[in-house]
């Protein structure tokens, strides 16, 4: 179960909510927004910053977290309170496939080669493996308590896993779907992300005040260091080219971006308790979730401004990853 101090957490923001790009085979890029107060999901255009569908089924859950596959055909969306998993097909944006998975499944990521989806499982400490031809759970992973974020290196090997309760970070041998090393970070882990040269790992730690980022590095499975942010740091996403990290601060409103090489920290003001964050392909834009005020704040990644809002659902919390163009 969850501490009396995540359940405020969540009932601020209702924990949920993710939303990541994805490419169409029309070359297009989309938003997929989890509208977790709604039980829908929002389509977004990044061309035009329009909404183009939103997808809803009795199916959804309050939904979470969004993993979506690498052709850009399906979006697994993370159903917390049903304990199941719900599959967009993005041509049609309905759902058509719904699956069993743990005890309130959160985070989600998907392998580089599309074959596998991983999903935390809050409340029962653990991470589903979903085999994503035959849309079953194949193998369980026992990781820490209260499993919230996860992410998969570019080559595939490895996914991290935040452990909120633990202050830890779990890695799982993704071809053993074993742990193979348990790595401390700061208070709450929340939100993770990877390098895309897979050299470390951004750590979001929402409990240390005011806020900051464990960097790991991935050789080592050890914190190289730790970068001050906003208030209460929940998402996180790297640039494309690894050079910005960018963090959603839900407790002062604000995106802070960390220049990878000086560790330098901007703050950028954004919408009211930001909870998610994550990149556009090209890395010219980034898209944030503002959970109290029912936006998306999009910053342009130049002069590190908002550009434009757009209104979704009801307690959007973009919870996810960055997702490359096909």
């Amino acid at each position: 179960m969850l501490n009396n101090k995540k359940l405020c957490s969540i009932a601020l923001i209702s924990i949920a909510l993710v939303f990541m790009l994805v490419s169409i085979t029309d070359a297009a890029s989309y938003a997929y927004i989890t509208n977790y107060g709604s039980n829908n999901v929002s389509v977004i255009d990044i061309a035009t910053n329009n909404i183009t569908a939103i997808a809803s089924a009795n199916t959804f859950n309050n939904p979470c977290g969004v993993a979506v596959t690498p052709d850009g055909l399906n979006v697994y969306v993370t159903n917390l309170n049903g304990n199941t998993v719900s599959i967009i097909n993005t041509t049609t944006n309905t759902v058509t496939t719904t699956m069993p998975v743990g005890n309130g499944p959160f985070g989600a990521t998907v392998t580089p080669d599309g074959k596998r989806v991983y999903v935390t499982n809050s409340d029962d400490g653990t991470v589903s493996v979903i085999n994503t031809k035959t849309n079953t759970v194949t193998t369980t992973v026992p990781v820490g308590n209260v499993p919230f974020g996860a992410a998969v290196t570019p080559d595939g090997k490895d996914v991290y896993v935040t452990n909120s309760d633990d202050g830890t970070v779990s890695v799982i041998n993704t071809s053993t779907n074993t742990i193979t090393a348990t790595v401390n970070v700061g208070d709450g882990p929340f939100g993770v992300a990877v390098a895309p040269d897979g050299s470390n790992v951004y750590v979001a730690n929402d409990y240390d005040y005011p806020g900051d980022v464990s960097v790991i590095n991935t050789k080592t499975s050890t914190v190289t260091t730790t970068v001050p942010v906003g208030a209460g740091p929940t998402g996180v996403a790297v640039t494309p080219d690894g050079t910005k990290v960018y963090v959603a601060n839900s407790d002062d409103d604000t995106v802070s971006v960390i220049n990878t090489t000086t560790n330098a920290v901007t703050n950028v003001p954004v919408g009211f308790v930001p909870r998610g964050v994550t990149v556009t392909p090209d890395g010219t834009k980034v898209y944030v979730a503002n959970s109290q005020n029912n936006t998306v704040s999009v910053i342009n990644t130049i002069k590190n401004e908002v550009i434009a809002t757009v209104p979704v659902g009801k307690w959007p919390i973009a919870f996810g990853q960055f997702i490359d163009n096909i």
